[in-house]
Parts: C-alpha cells; structure tokens; sequence
C-alpha cells in the first residue's frame, strides 16, 4: 500500500512537474509575446497618432474648403433657381412649339386646298378666257349682222324711194294715156322685180 501510495506521489508529481513545465513554457512565450507587443504597441501608437494628425489635418482642410465653397453654394443656389427658370421656359417653348406644329399642320391641310382650289380657278380663267373669244366672235358676227342689216334698211329705203318716184310716174303716164295703164302697171310690177334682186 505504501508502495502504491509513492508510486501515486510520483505519479502526481511527475504531472505537476509536466504541469510546470509546460506553464514555464507558455509564460516564456508569453513574455516573449508582452516584449513583441511593448515594441509594437509605440509603433502601432505612432502610426494612430499619425492617422489622427492626418485625419485631423483632412478636416481642417475640408473645412477650410468648406468656408471657400461658400460662395459657390450661393452661386449653386442661383444656378438651380436659373435652372428651374430655363425648365420652365423648355416646357413653356415646347408648348409653343406643339402650338406652332398644330398651325404648319392647319396650314398644309389648308395649302392643300388651295391647291385645289388654284387649279379651279385656274379651269375657271381658261373657261373665262373661251367664253371671251366667243363673245368676241359673237359680238364680231352681231356686228357683221347689224352692218348687214343697216344695209339692208338702206337698200329697203332706196327702194321705198324708186317705188314711189315709180308709183309717180306710173300716175303721170297713166293720166297721159288712161288706155295704156294696164301695160304700164304690168312693166312697173317687173321694174320693181328687177331692183329687189339687184339690191339684195
């Protein structure tokens, strides 16, 4: 029993020395490790401030930026007013534009008829200009008539003349011979023949 009891001990003793051991080691690494990190942890703070610096430089910068862009956000402010102005002004020319495509559209349609209309009026002045030849004509031939007819008058009137210097003469000669009245009528009557064929 006392036999197994050291052996026991031993046992737990060897394992408290592993133990130990083992725990040397890790404290060992661990120095190591907190010495690794004593030297990196200046650098690491160095680089931090540095970054600071930096960031810190970068704000003073964007806000020095920031105070000069001031003017430029005014003249951004009035850019945009201007803009809303010139979109209001698009769309008010884009109605005008419809507004004047709607007119040219109307205007077409209408030259359209106009064209038609042109080439009726066109028919109506060829139309005018035929029916001015013929009353030309006409009024040429009316005129040709009334010459001929006023002809006709005079001839109609010398003859009125002849027949009642004629019917004188036939009077006077029949009052001369009273027997040869019937000759002289029948030689009146073929006279009078005569002088219708000559004047007509």
């Amino acid at each position: 029993m006392q036999h197994r009891e050291m052996q026991r001990v031993l046992a737990e003793n060897r394992h408290v020395i592993d133990d130990n051991t083992l725990l040397q080691r890790e404290l060992t690494a661990a120095k190591d490790e907190i010495h690794r990190l004593g030297q990196v942890i200046p650098k690491l703070r160095a680089e931090k401030e540095a970054n600071i610096r930096v960031l810190i430089e970068r704000g003073l910068k964007l806000e020095a930026d920031l105070h000069a862009s001031e003017p430029l956000r005014a003249e951004v402010i009035q850019l945009r007013t201007e803009i809303q102005k010139l979109n209001s002004l698009r769309l008010e020319l884009f109605s005008q534009v419809q507004g004047l495509t709607k007119d040219i559209n109307q205007l077409q349609a209408e030259n359209q008829q106009l064209v038609g209309m042109r080439a009726d009026v066109d028919g109506m002045h060829k139309e005018l200009v035929e029916a001015r030849r013929a009353y030309e004509y006409e009024k040429k031939a009316n005129e040709e008539q009334v010459e001929q007819k006023q002809a006709m008058e005079k001839n109609l009137i010398s003859m009125a003349r002849e027949i009642e210097m004629l019917r004188a003469e036939q009077l006077n000669v029949e009052r001369r011979t009273r027997g040869l009245g019937f000759l002289s009528f029948s030689h009146f009557h073929t006279r009078i023949h005569a002088d219708k064929h000559i004047h007509f």
